[in-house]
């Protein structure tokens, strides 16, 4: 009998057993947009892990090199600009550091790594491991199990999405799934697709990253970053890496939020989420992210009402320009079917006036006329701070457009599928 009890000891204590971690949303990789990934992802209030199968930052800014980074420069959205200002914190009594806005940024390796880990240290819910391999990772009804390695013992990590940050897709491969075709970065996107961006940088061949190309399609609750973008070691995809990553941690988040599949994700709450914490959804560089109305031009550019106007590699909103009929007409009567009958009878002429614009919100939400232009008269300048007169006759702005139809008529709100089709 004792000696069947010492075999059995002996043999208990020549293996480990795993202990189950559970977890809302696990990113894996030491990438830029890993780290950006999992704090998003985290500032969401979700419980996230964030795996680095070597040291900090291993593959996302390689130490001993000096960076200058050109691109995004008109574009502080999210946590890109975060980073970006405290970059410039960090250096700016150093003598000959320009601080100015729209200047190159310039830093060490080292100390970009350390304000990333600054900022990553600062977030509840967020547990980093490092020197953690992943050595298997299966499905388990809608989410993953994902065995790991800490310090020779075996652990198990129950997560509801999971987030491929590595530079090739190694988690994807492991999964026994699929990466199809980026078409954003083979071809010019069609269709709507600027509808669901969920990330900017002037250095996207389009300008933006849809929703859609983040998701592998035949494994729920999977999502990639690195393996999109066509960095192959250029740091001036810093600023993009950081937008991406911040995109790719609100769609992770809402997925364990609502406990739901990435074949059912909404676009429109997603983009809100990224839209509280600052991210851009378009690449307006002429609107600034302080700007009161930056929100409203950002839901506005996404419904396509107002698309902007490329110049050079900036895409400009042009807040200050008059609105063109024939560009708005399009949208309005795709989202409201009253539209048409309004346009049939009101038969705006080639630019929209102040008048043209207050007679379609009355007519879209059934108010009064004489009040709603006594109301907005009385608006104009103190509430919404317009700069040009109240004037039914003049040319209605762009900036004054977005507002005021945000505002009252929200077509931001309507529905649209991956696609970036409105869903009536």
């Amino acid at each position: 009998m004792v000696k069947r009890l010492l075999v059995l000891l002996l043999f208990s204590s020549s293996f480990t057993y795993a202990e189950t971690i559970k977890t809302d949303v696990l990113v894996i990789g030491g990438s830029v947009s890993g780290v950006t990934a999992a704090i998003q992802s985290a500032r969401s209030k979700l419980k996230t892990i964030l795996i680095m199968p070597g040291g900090w930052l291993v593959n996302g800014l390689p130490s001993g090199n000096s960076y200058s980074i050109t691109t995004n420069r008109n574009l502080p959205t999210g946590i890109w600009g975060e980073f970006r200002e405290k970059v410039i914190g960090f250096y700016k009594n150093t003598t000959g550091y320009d601080v100015a806005d729209k200047v190159t940024l310039k830093f060490e390796a080292s100390t970009g790594a350390d304000i990333l880990k600054g900022i990553a240290d600062t977030v509840k819910n967020l547990t980093i491991k490092l020197n953690t391999p992943v050595i298997a990772i299966k499905k388990d009804g809608t989410g993953w199990d994902v065995s790991i390695t800490v310090n020779g013992i075996t652990t198990l990590i129950y997560a509801r999405v999971v987030v491929d940050a590595t530079e090739k897709g190694e988690v994807v491969t492991k999964a026994g799934a699929t990466l199809l075709p980026v078409l954003s970065f083979n071809q010019t996107s069609g269709g709507e697709l600027y509808r669901t961006a969920i990330a900017t940088g002037d250095i996207l061949p389009n300008g933006y990253i849809p929703m859609r190309d983040i998701v592998v399609r035949n494994a729920d609750n999977l999502l990639v970053t690195e393996e999109i973008l066509p960095v192959n070691g250029n740091i001036q995809y810093l600023p993009a890496q950081m937008a991406l990553g911040q995109g790719v941690g609100a769609v992770a988040a809402y997925i364990a939020f609502f406990k739901t599949t990435s074949k059912n994700l909404k676009v429109r709450i997603i983009q809100q989420e990224l839209l509280d914490f600052k991210g851009y959804l378009l690449p307006f560089t002429d609107v600034k992210r302080d700007d009161k109305y930056s929100r409203a031009v950002q839901q506005i550019g996404a419904t396509g009402l107002l698309k902007g106007v490329q110049k050079g590699n900036e895409l400009l909103f042009m807040p200050d320009a008059a609105v063109a009929t024939d560009e708005v007409k399009p949208v309005l009567t795709e989202i409201y079917s009253r539209a048409f009958l309004w346009f049939n009878k009101e038969k705006p002429g080639g630019k929209f006036t102040q008048g043209n614009l207050l007679s379609l919100i009355s007519e879209m939400t059934l108010s009064e006329p004489k009040t709603l232009q006594i109301t907005m008269q009385r608006d104009w300048k103190a509430k919404y701070q317009f700069n040009s007169d109240f004037d039914l006759n003049r040319p209605v702005t762009r900036l004054e457009f977005a507002v005021l139809i945000n505002q009252f008529l929200n077509p931001f709100a309507r529905t649209v599928d991956m696609a970036g089709n409105i869903v009536n």
